[in-house]
């Protein structure tokens, strides 16, 4: 009996009994994830070519038109109840799997790293506030630890803190608007009266689409991966349709994220506009003071834990765990998350953010359109999951690897590199296409796909015909002994 390398229990298809996310508690989980500094720098560098309005009808594109890709992306999780590096077998195979897979691993642990660091900056502000204590690296250490230690403790664990969290972070974030509104009044700024672009005709375009994809490159890091999160959410069982079966992940990505995101963005534009720095944390320190500072900057601490958790260390652990296989569990996915997040020293990033940003977004924007078009347009949802388990099953391919998949992911995300203002579109376009005509007319002729050549709903759909793919973690070998034949019978 042997344990094969594909099969961590970590990484095995999530049934119906242990998906416990709900629809209030995935966008409870949106609430906390887009309050980021990120987020903030978005409003604030919007602001400078753009007028308010202007940035705020460019983040709602932004985000609604993210929201639909997460959510096409997030049905792989929901249908068949796997995670992203375990589908990706598929499109990129057994082995290769792990090449975009660490890539998005790496991506999500620089974020952890990012936004511990904002956490603990505001942290160390309410630290010195009610103690004196000013050590910023050593909030950044503890409030790493307290997060690491909450992923590894399973979805439902993140799931109640992001409902704790949620509502004070909504109420501490309306405060901070008010707060900071009153900031740029006393200034002799009225945010509201910014109606008038800085610049207008061909460069006032460009910056408005810089905006729209600024934030969909924000979120492209987890419309590749949403799956590992996903497959965590209740649906309904034997549910054809695919609007219903998705509801909670569409409520999710296209009302909650949407309208926290669009706020989160005001804040910053209008921490920009009354000093000139997006970042609300300085902002807050140069007009709040006593416990009302501590308050507010309790609202960053909350949002960042909230967002580490679900956006990045979930990702990121269920990544390394794959890599790892067996003897590398989640937990231990969740600490190599940490320490990469770390080593990456993330308070030296914050200056090349938009522009790294614009970068990854477009480089696993090649990887969406990849899904996509792997899982929408040749296989029609149908996949054939036990394969994805198998060492020598039919997404082997030419020694664990599918070259369509990196063929399209090359092409893609280099074009999207070349044009990181519409990244994006350009990678995912770009990625889809192109492994559509590769798998299709060439990769797949090789390597049959018994779910493209069988089109069966009954033997490769999942929960919408009332399937759980049901894995066994070990394969037993037949031992036939060997009879000795020296032996003398009476």
């Amino acid at each position: 009996m042997k344990k094969s390398h594909l099969k961590s229990s970590d990484l095995l298809p999530i049934q119906q009994k242990d998906r416990k996310v709900s629809s209030l508690g995935y966008s409870f989980m949106w609430v906390g994830m887009v309050v980021v500094l990120a987020t903030f720098a978005i409003g604030g560098a919007g602001v400078v070519n753009l007028s308010l309005p202007m940035v705020i009808l460019a983040t709602v594109i932004g985000s609604l038109a993210i929201g639909f890709f997460i959510s096409l992306i997030a049905d792989i999780g929901i249908e068949h109840g796997l995670s992203f590096p375990v589908y990706m077998r598929a499109p990129f195979g057994t082995v290769g799997t792990h090449i975009p897979s660490i890539t998005r691993g790496v991506s999500a642990s620089a974020w952890f790293g990012i936004n511990t660091y904002f956490g603990a900056t505001a942290m160390n502000g309410i630290l010195n506030i009610l103690f004196g204590f000013d050590n910023w690296f050593v909030c950044f250490l503890i409030f790493a630890i307290v997060q690491l230690v909450n992923t590894a403790l399973g979805i439902k664990s993140i799931e109640r803190f992001a409902d704790l969290a949620a509502p004070i972070i909504l109420i501490i974030s309306i405060w901070m608007y008010n707060s900071l509104s009153d900031q740029a009044q006393a200034a002799g700024r009225d945010v509201w009266s910014w109606v008038e672009s800085p610049v207008t005709g061909g460069a006032a375009f460009t910056a408005f689409l810089v905006v729209i994809f600024s934030n969909m490159g924000f979120w492209a890091t987890l419309s590749a991966d949403i799956p590992s999160i996903s497959r965590y959410m209740k649906a309904p069982v034997n549910e054809k349709n695919w609007f219903k079966r998705n509801k909670s992940s569409l409520i999710g990505n296209l009302v909650a994220m949407p309208i926290t995101q669009t706020f989160m963005i005001i804040i910053g534009a209008v921490s920009y506009i009354a000093v000139l720095n997006s970042d609300p944390v300085v902002a807050l320190q140069e007009s709040a003071s006593g416990i009302i500072l501590a308050v507010l900057l309790l609202m960053i601490v909350l949002a960042q834990w909230s967002t580490n958790t679900a956006a990045n260390v979930v990702p990121a652990a269920t990544i390394f765990s794959n890599v790892g296989g067996p003897k590398f569990p989640f937990w231990a996915g969740v600490i190599t998350a940490g320490i990469v997040g770390t080593i990456i020293q993330p308070w030296e990033l914050f200056g090349v953010i938009i522009p790294f940003l614009l970068i990854i977004g477009g480089i696993l924007s090649a990887i969406v359109g990849i899904l996509f078009a792997d899982y929408y347009l040749l296989r029609k949802r149908r996949v054939n999951v036990p394969e994805l388990y198998e060492d020598n099953g039919q997404y082997k391919y030419m020694g664990g690897v599918n070259l369509a998949g990196f063929i399209a992911w090359i092409i893609g995300g280099y074009l999207s590199y070349l044009f990181p203002s519409y990244g994006f579109l350009v990678g995912f376009l770009l990625g889809a296409g192109i492994y559509y005509v590769l798998a299709k007319f060439w990769w797949f002729k090789k390597y049959q796909q018994a779910e493209i050549e069988d089109p069966s709903d009954e033997k490769y759909l999942g929960i919408s015909v009332g399937r759980d793919w049901i894995i066994e973690e070990t394969e037993f070998e037949t031992v036939v002994p060997e009879v000795p034949t020296n032996l003398k019978f009476d």
